[in-house]
């Protein structure tokens, strides 16, 4: 949300951290992440049923989901309503999309106040987040919506995000870069990267190491952002479930995402290099990708979310991982705004293509995309050196 997603301080301490210290800040991060997630997921319960009540067919809606994708994906690189009928009111409802960034926020504040060593296991903790954030939001929007009316979700998450604005405001200091800067200073001669300097940025992706990685981030995960961004038509039409019935199933996505990457992350990070989770996740994304298109039932689906989770999960933070450690302190905010850019570019493209295939093909062909896709990056992988020390995390 806007106001969660831009933190701010006064009264700073000498270590840079406001009134708070680095513990207690981070704290207040994930506190703030898991309330925003919460509110945006009592949200996305409704928003398909609405545009149901509303007369949308699935590419219309996919139009809707783009346009929430597009406002993001402007929104990023910044980052770091009125009385209309029907219809309109609801594509107006997008519109603060674009400043909504506090999982980025969240990332930037929580890599510049970890170390090297520690940062997997920690970006790995916003994923109890996400869980969390998930699994009460998707609760509270069916629930709600069922006992209340369809629009009082959004009024509690309007609410809600109001008392997020104003902690983050008045406790989450406006930079906390000097905490890493003590660290780890920039390379000399090495410009800083800046979201509106494009020679920059190209620079930054032509280090060593890093444009492999953030292609195999866009291209693996498309084809499952292709199918989340089309989860909730899918559940209505190829499920048949209520709103009711939805949140339950998005809470249980909720609790596998919370405890694969707050808990399995971490640990296999102990043990595996960054670059063998990384061919892992991939492989799995296969090996989903072909059961997916077998998928009949709400059954099926759920005996093949652990899958998809862990290769979601292991993605994100393995290659967020490595992409922010070959970049300086200084460039690392823009490092995670480039790498935020990445679902909204999924959410931007996505809905009118999933849209168009689901109307055509059904709910089978996202599974062979998914499997054609990350068979091409597999053995793309195989051929690319890649990290191979293990990570040691606290």
């Amino acid at each position: 949300m806007p106001g969660a997603g831009a933190p701010r301080g006064q009264g700073q301490s000498p270590a840079g951290m406001g009134p708070l210290g680095r513990p207690w800040v981070l704290l207040l991060t994930y506190t703030l992440t898991a309330l925003e997630l919460t509110c945006l997921f009592m949200q996305f319960s409704i928003i398909p049923y609405l545009s149901r009540i509303l007369g949308l067919d699935s590419v219309t809606f996919g139009y809707l989901q783009t346009t929430f994708g597009v406002l993001q994906l402007l929104g990023g690189p910044v980052f770091g309503s009125p009385a209309l009928p029907g219809v309109a009111l609801l594509f107006a409802s997008r519109l603060p999309a674009a400043l909504m960034h506090t999982m980025p926020t969240a990332q930037m504040v929580i890599t510049d106040l970890s170390t090297p060593e520690e940062r997997p296991a920690a970006l790995s903790r916003l994923g109890l987040c996400f869980g969390l954030g998930t699994i009460l939001g998707s609760l509270l929007g069916g629930t709600l919506s069922a006992a209340c009316g369809i629009h009082c979700p959004a009024i509690i998450a309007f609410v809600a995000n109001l008392l997020g604005a104003a902690l983050s405001f008045t406790c989450i200091p406006a930079s906390t870069k000097a905490a890493s800067a003590r660290g780890q200073a920039a390379p000399p001669g090495g410009p800083k990267a800046s979201l509106f300097d494009l020679k920059a940025i190209i620079h930054l992706l032509l280090r060593p190491g890093v444009l492999p990685v953030f292609l195999i981030k866009v291209i693996s995960g498309f084809p499952s952002g292709l199918f989340m961004v089309m989860f909730s038509i899918i559940c209505m039409d190829f499920f048949g479930l209520e709103p009711a019935q939805s949140g339950y199933l998005l809470s249980f996505f909720g609790l596998l995402l919370m405890i694969t990457q707050g808990l399995v992350i971490g640990q296999l990070n102990k043990h595996f290099s960054e670059g063998a989770l990384l061919r892992a996740s991939v492989l799995v994304f296969c090996v989903v990708g072909l059961a997916m298109a077998r998928m009949s039932s709400i059954l099926h689906f759920c005996l093949l979310m652990p899958g998809l989770i862990f290769s979601l999960c292991a993605l994100n933070v393995v290659t967020d991982s490595i992409l922010t450690k070959a970049v300086s302190p200084s460039d690392t905010g823009t490092m995670l705004g480039l790498c935020a850019s990445v679902q909204p570019l999924t959410r931007t493209l996505g809905p009118t293509l999933g849209g168009l295939l689901y109307r055509s093909f059904g709910v089978p062909v996202f599974g062979h995309v998914q499997f054609a896709i990350n068979f091409l990056v597999l053995l793309a992988l195989w051929r690319q050196p890649l990290p191979q020390k293990k990570s040691r995390v606290q």
